[in-house]
C-alpha cells in the first residue's frame, strides 16, 4: 500500500511540475498589423490558424491596424512584440527619434517592392508621369505614396504638381467624382476600392513606382529591440512559422482568405481574395523579390532608400541603413523558397 501511494505521489509530482515548464516554453508574442483584416493579413492569420506559430512555442495573438505609422509607434512604445509596416516608416521613426531607446528593427521583407502608385483615370489624359506635371493629386497626409512622391518626382522628372488632402475613405471618391487628376495609394487597395466606386479597371491608369524607377522596400516584419535582446529564438521561430504559412497563402489564396473572414464577418470574401492576388502579384512574387529572395533585401538597394527617404521625409538626422535592418534571425535558404516561378 505505501509502495502504491509513493507511484501516486510521484506521478502527480511529475504532472504538476510538467504544467508550469510546457507554460514557461510557450513565449507570448502581440502582433501589430499595418491595417484592418482585409486579403494581405492572411499571410499572418494563416500560420495562426493552422497552429503553425503554436507548434513554435508561440502564443501569437495579430491585431489590425491603422496605418504604418502606427504599428512602428506600439512596437516602439512596448505595447507590441512584432509588427508589420512600411520600411519607410520604420526609417523614419529612427531618423525623426535619434534618441528613443525602443527603435523597432526590420527582421524580414515581406513587400519587396512598395504597393505605392499613382492612379488616375484614362479620360484625365495622364498616361505617364511626366502628364503630371500642374494636376492636382489628392492623398491622406501620411499615404506612404504621398510621402514618397518626391522620390517618384524626380526620378521621372515630373514638373510641379498640387496637393488636396482627405480622409482615406474619401480618396477613390474624389477621383471619381473629378475632384482631384490622380491619387496615390497602395495599388491593391485603391484600385479595388475605385472599380467600387463605378470605375472600371480598363479606365483606370496604374503607374506603380516601383515600375518607374522607384526601388523602395515596402512592408516589413518588425521586431522591438527588447524582444530582440531577451528572446532572439522566439524570432527566429516567428519568421520560421510565418514563412511556412505564406508559401500555403501564395500557392492558394482563396483558401487563405477564410481566415480574414473568421476575423471580420462582414468583409467581402471575392474582392478580399482579388486583393491578396494582386498584392502577391506585385509586390510578393515580384521580379526584384525572385533576383533578392524571399524575406531578403539587397545592401546597395537599402542604402539607397536610406538616402532618399532621409531627403524626401526630410528627416531630423540621416537614416542609418544598418541600424534599421536586422537580417540574423532569417529562415534557412530552403524555408524561404516559397515564391513561385512565373
Amino acid at each position: 500500500m505505501k509502495k502504491r501511494s509513493f507511484l501516486r505521489a510521484a506521478v502527480l509530482a511529475a504532472a504538476t511540475a510538467f504544467v508550469p515548464l510546457a507554460q514557461a516554453q510557450t513565449t507570448p508574442i502581440k502582433f501589430q498589423l499595418d491595417w484592418r483584416f482585409e486579403g494581405p493579413a492572411a499571410l499572418f492569420l494563416q500560420p495562426v490558424a493552422k497552429g503553425y506559430f503554436k507548434a513554435a512555442g508561440l502564443d501569437v495573438t495579430v491585431d489590425a491596424g491603422n496605418g504604418s505609422g502606427g504599428a512602428v509607434q506600439r512596437v516602439a512604445s512596448g505595447t507590441y512584440d512584432m509588427g508589420f509596416a512600411d520600411l519607410a516608416a520604420v526609417m523614419e521613426f529612427h531618423a525623426n527619434n535619434p534618441d528613443a531607446q525602443n527603435k523597432p528593427v526590420a527582421v524580414m521583407v515581406v513587400y519587396n517592392n512598395t504597393p505605392a502608385s499613382v492612379m488616375a483615370l484614362k479620360k484625365s489624359g495622364i498616361a505617364k508621369p511626366a502628364d503630371l506635371a500642374g494636376k492636382k493629386l489628392g492623398a491622406p497626409v501620411f499615404d506612404a505614396g504621398r510621402r514618397a512622391f518626391p522620390i517618384f518626382q524626380k526620378a521621372n522628372a515630373v514638373g510641379a504638381v498640387t496637393w488636396t488632402a482627405m480622409d482615406p475613405p474619401l480618396r477613390e471618391t474624389m477621383l471619381v467624382r473629378g475632384d482631384v487628376d490622380a491619387i496615390t495609394g497602395f495599388t491593391f487597395t485603391s484600385l479595388l476600392n475605385l472599380e467600387a466606386r463605378g470605375a472600371k479597371a480598363s479606365d483606370v491608369v496604374v503607374l506603380p513606382y516601383a515600375d518607374f524607377g522607384v526601388k523602395l522596400y515596402g512592408n516589413v516584419i518588425i521586431a522591438s529591440p527588447k524582444l530582440i535582446k531577451e528572446n532572439p529564438a522566439a524570432i527566429k521561430a516567428f519568421l520560421q512559422a510565418f514563412a511556412k504559412g505564406a508559401k500555403e497563402v501564395i500557392a492558394n489564396p482563396a483558401a487563405a482568405i477564410e481566415h480574414v473572414k473568421a476575423r471580420d464577418g462582414i468583409v467581402n470574401v471575392a474582392l478580399e481574395t482579388r486583393r491578396l492576388q494582386l498584392a502577391i502579384d506585385t509586390v510578393i512574387n515580384s521580379p526584384d523579390a525572385r533576383a533578392d529572395g524571399f524575406g531578403q533585401l539587397n545592401a546597395a538597394r537599402l542604402s539607397l532608400m536610406a538616402s532618399q527617404v532621409s531627403d524626401a521625409f526630410n528627416t531630423k538626422t540621416r537614416v542609418s541603413p544598418e541600424a534599421v535592418w536586422n537580417g540574423g534571425f532569417l529562415p534557412t535558404a530552403a524555408e524561404l523558397a516559397i515564391l513561385p516561378k512565373k
